[in-house]
């Protein structure tokens, strides 16, 4: 049984307003998305990778991966018009390559701080459960809001989780999920976890991480360069 990572870098970025897609964005001589490669490249358990990738882009991705040492790499796909278009064009051009029950880890290239140990468990609940996805609890406190100005009602915060990726599957189940979508018409679901729950699947949790942030704003740029060069204190317990 073979481990793929769909690393997800379809996107445009508009909310970051750059001049280029902010997965290519460089930090510290490094583009964001190879970060992202290098994650999952030294991970002894991942077998390949593949990227859906924004148009225009596909040669430089070849180009870093070669400069980078990925060599995990063995797809680039093109992408789609929204995220779900994006992940089915991705899985779909697995399914050509790959068995259905091997397991395929959806990744935002735009979380380059993901770690080995969400790596790894990720792929332990997928294997246990038939998927996965990272969470973390949510820590704030959660209020209702009809208009966006006001709330009269809050949320229990305990009964919530916050979604991020990785988010794996058995890659046959995930191309039949993607395909009885189609047939109901769902074409924008916000996450492929969100996409089980819309299509009445049961969806189970894997760790995650504060730190692996997902790159959508210029100030997210300053958190991922802050725990570049952040060490924890010794004095802190893990």
């Amino acid at each position: 049984m073979a481990n793929i990572s769909l690393l997800i870098a379809g996107g445009s970025g508009n909310r970051m307003g750059q001049d280029i897609p902010k997965q290519f964005l460089t930090v510290n001589e490094r583009p964001v998305i190879v970060y992202t490669l290098e994650a999952f490249e030294k991970h002894p358990e991942i077998d390949a990778i593949a990227v859906v990738c924004i148009e225009g882009w596909e040669q430089v991705l070849w180009a870093y991966a070669g400069q980078f040492n990925i060599k995990k790499l063995k797809l680039v796909i093109p992408g789609g018009r929204n995220g779900q278009d994006s992940i089915r064009n991705g899985v779909f051009e697995l399914e050509k390559h790959f068995a259905p029950d091997d397991i395929v880890l959806i990744h935002d290239a735009i979380r380059p701080m993901v770690s080995a140990e969400i790596i790894s468990d990720n792929i332990r609940v997928a294997m246990e459960y038939g998927n996965a996805t990272a969470v973390i609890p949510c820590a704030e406190a959660m209020l209702q809001t009809e208009d966006g100005i006001v709330s009269a009602g809050s949320y229990p915060r305990d009964q919530l989780k916050r979604t991020q990726t990785p988010q794996a599957f058995h890659l046959g189940q995930i191309c039949d999920l993607h395909r009885r979508a189609l047939e109901k018409g769902i074409t924008n679901s916000v996450a492929s976890c969100t996409l089980m729950i819309e299509m009445g699947e049961k969806v189970y949790f894997s760790v995650g991480s504060e730190k692996n942030v997902k790159l959508t704003t210029v100030e997210d740029i300053d958190i991922f360069k802050a725990l570049l060069t952040a060490k924890r204190s010794d004095w802190l317990k893990d």
